[in-house]
């Protein structure tokens, strides 16, 4: 029961699994004087939602920035 709901958990980030590829523009940090990457609000939301894994998962990954446009 304990695995399950470790996984559940764990592979529950949202845009990790539904935000397409992550470019290198979402996992690089910006230098000193670079607008700030912009978050992609549903996908935060519903992160905060599962907990606070998800939301390490995906900012981990940078996937929780929008891509550049």
């Amino acid at each position: 029961m304990t695995t399950l709901i470790f996984i559940t958990l764990s592979s529950s980030s949202c845009a990790t699994i539904l935000g397409g590829k992550v470019s290198d523009y979402q996992r690089t940090k910006p230098a000193q004087g670079q607008p700030a990457r912009k978050l992609r609000v549903v996908a935060f939301l519903g992160d905060v939602c599962f907990g606070l894994v998800p939301l390490i998962v995906d900012v981990a990954t940078g996937a929780i920035y929008r891509p550049e446009n």
